[in-house]
């Protein structure tokens, strides 16, 4: 089995900033692609944004120039810098990952952390 295990949200201001983590475990031979998704209450699930294996991103344009989407060197680790935030931002943030295992390839999803944006 692998897992994906988001760090803790929690409620930041207007204009404030907060970093997310989504740390992968397990055995596996490699990760490809990281996905952050957000859902708010009757809203559908938004792509955030998206990193492949090779570094290349792309984000959602309601976030773009704010959110930046990042991995660590040993790629097992994927990171959401959301600054900027706007109370349009409060969701609930789910980290998504194609995993290569030993018996094929299969995306997995965190169980998904609460973000809220208020005063």
């Amino acid at each position: 089995q692998v897992r994906l295990v988001e760090s803790v949200g929690g409620l930041v201001q207007p204009g404030g900033s907060l970093l997310l983590s989504c740390a992968a475990s397990g055995i596996f031979i490699r990760l490809n692609t990281f996905r952050w998704y957000r859902q708010a209450p009757g809203m559908l699930r938004e792509l955030v944004a998206t990193i492949s294996g090779g570094g290349t991103t792309s984000y959602a344009d309601s976030v773009k120039g704010r959110f930046t989407i990042s991995r660590n060197s040993a790629e097992s680790t994927a990171y959401l810098e959301m600054n900027s935030l706007k109370p349009e931002d409060t969701a609930v943030y789910y980290c998504n990952a194609r995993f290569v295992l030993y018996t094929g390839t299969i995306d997995y999803w965190g169980r998904g952390t609460q973000v809220t944006v208020s005063s």
